[in-house]
Order: structure tokens, then sequence, then C-alpha cells
């Protein structure tokens, strides 16, 4: 694999996350934060968007121990890490992972 290769997968995730994802859903911060409301509500727990974006990683992969060569999951799992860095470096507390539990 070469930078190019690399820079190719990065820009491929970039394009998803800021441009196909957020033109279909929204913005992330906003639908994350639709999610945990849900999560929380379903789970009795109480949980932070950052904690949304940590377990959809974690969905993703599962997802990729039964499909290791699925070029979806690691973009994805690029992407979800993406947003997560986002909503901690905010400095909103109340985005962070595991301020709410």
């Amino acid at each position: 694999m070469s930078a190019q290769d690399r820079e190719r997968i990065l820009d491929e995730v970039k394009n998803i996350v800021c441009k196909d994802r957020n033109n279909q859903h929204g913005e992330p911060e906003d639908v994350f934060a639709s999610i945990a409301e849900l999560w929380t509500w379903y789970l009795g727990k109480e949980l932070a968007p950052a904690d949304v974006a940590l377990m959809m990683v974690l969905f993703k992969l599962a997802r990729a121990k039964s499909n290791p060569f699925n070029l979806e999951n690691p973009l994805d799992i690029c992407g979800y890490s993406t947003i997560l860095g986002e909503l901690i470096s905010s400095g909103d507390e109340k985005w962070e992972s595991g301020k709410t539990r």
C-alpha cells in the first residue's frame, strides 16, 4: 500500500462524512444526539453522542469480524472516529463519552 492509496481512502471517508451522509442524514452531532436519546430510553442508562460514535465503531468491528475484506467497514470506522474526535474537540462536555454516565 502506498501513501496515494491511504490518501484515496481518507478522501473517500471525507466525502462520506462531510457530503454523502451529511446530505442524507443531517449534521452528525444532531443525529448522534438523537440516537443517544433513543438508546438512553431503551437501555435505561444515559448515553452521550460520543458513546454512540464509540458503539458504532464497535458495531463495524463486529461486522468486520464476519467479513474482514469488506472495505465499507474500515471506511465507516474511520468516519465514526472522525465524528467522535469532532464531538470531543468541540469542548462541550455534554458531547463527551462518559460525562452523562
